[in-house]
């Protein structure tokens, strides 16, 4: 069946492409032909009745077309074809139509499946716009408050089609933790059943969900201070972003013995640098009352050298370098004053790289030249020999 065949990552560009013209006509591209898979998904749907009878032929046909995209929309390729068709307009009709309240969807029914399609063409600038200008936010919006399963899905796809940090319910906490925890479960292979399991979300959709959340609070904190990034900017899940970071840059270097057993991917590295880069205005909060930390210098100068060398990996996207760039800037002129969210993130970080057996001279600052008297290197006591008056905390 092309429902069993849809959950083939490999075969789903394919599918979307077939477009069947008599013998011996010229090929059609797929939105040209009206007997092409997308166009007949979308009659099956423009053409449903807006509250069809559970279990009609009608509605199965309907609720199984969904399913199909809801597969198909995994790509970027379909989603740009999707984006171009009435299909996100109708999606979200159906959960506007819907009598039953999310707590109340059962897995695979038509409003599942509609959420699900939602999300999965929301993380896609290609198919985002078509969601946003049919309403999508506004109809989703309240799903968020639910908290399980159809929360999360809710939760991810207002953050990808942008909306406000107010948006957000209890002020973005439930979401922050929702979403950490997703990536959390993704990187260790953990999961509730049919809760937030790792197989049915990649770690890109989730990184870039943290990312899109972080944005989101750092646009709502303006120039005004740091409450809302605060919200986001938890020590295990600002580790977690770093340690997205620093297990691709050690996968890319061949010279290293201990890399990570999780390789991740380019994009979730961008996204977890990026979603660092906005969270900086907590992170870097300094500590009350103002003090020196040797284990902040410390933390700053390894977290900015970390992300400089992920700056300079050659598969970096501009975007990622850009983030990568400006937060170990910013990261760099924070040295010498205590910052505690820095500070707990960085050994938490390092506890990791221990636990995985990694190198943990890889990030080392160079540039302080490294001071060395009997007792060996001292590269990590800054102020050995120099002017500044520091106190081993």
């Amino acid at each position: 069946s092309v429902m069993s065949l849809s959950f083939l990552e490999a075969s789903i560009t394919t599918m979307l492409q077939h477009s069947p013209v008599p013998d011996g006509s010229d090929p059609m591209p797929p939105l040209h032909n009206s007997e092409s898979l997308i166009r007949i998904l979308e009659k099956l749907l423009k053409n449903a009745p807006a509250v069809p009878k559970s279990g009609s032929g009608k509605s199965e046909g309907v609720r199984w077309a969904c399913g199909l995209i809801k597969n198909l929309a995994k790509s970027e390729e379909n989603a740009s074809l999707f984006g171009k068709t009435d299909i996100p307009k109708c999606v979200v009709g159906n959960i506007r139509n819907t009598t039953a309240p999310p707590s109340r969807w059962t897995s695979n029914s038509l409003e599942d499946f509609s959420l699900f399609v939602i999300l999965n063409l929301a993380q896609w600038p290609v198919s985002r716009q078509a969601l946003i200008d049919a309403g999508a936010i506004d109809e989703i919006k309240p799903i968020m408050a639910e908290g399980d399963l159809q929360g999360l899905k809710a939760t991810m796809a207002c953050a990808f089609l942008g909306a406000p940090w107010s948006d957000f319910p209890d002020g973005g906490s439930n979401a922050a933790k929702s979403i950490s925890e997703l990536m959390t479960n993704i990187i260790e292979k953990k999961g509730k059943d049919g809760q937030y399991a790792y197989g049915v979300f990649k770690l890109y959709t989730a990184t870039k969900a943290y990312r899109d959340l972080c944005c989101a609070a750092n646009s709502a904190d303006g120039n005004a201070g740091d409450s809302n990034t605060k919200v986001l900017a938890v020590p295990s899940a600002v580790a977690l972003c770093l340690q997205v970071v620093s297990d691709l840059v050690l996968a890319a270097d061949d010279e290293i013995n201990g890399g990570s057993k999780y390789v991740p991917d380019v994009k979730s590295a961008e996204y977890s640098a990026s979603a660092v880069a906005y969270m900086l205005p907590a992170i870097l909060q300094a500590g009350d009352p103002p003090r020196k930390s040797i284990q902040s210098e410390k933390a700053c100068g390894e977290i900015a050298t970390m992300l400089t060398q992920y700056a300079n990996l050659a598969g970096t996207s501009s975007a990622g370098k850009e983030s990568a760039l400006r937060a170990a800037e910013e990261i760099k002129a924070g040295s010498g004053s205590a910052r505690p969210i820095l500070e707990i993130s960085h050994e938490s970080w390092t506890q990791y790289r221990k636990r995985e057996g990694q190198p943990l001279d890889q990030f080392l600052s160079q540039e302080k030249g490294i001071e060395v008297d009997e007792s060996g290197p001292l590269d990590f006591l800054p102020c050995v020999n120099s002017e500044s008056q520091c106190t081993i905390m």
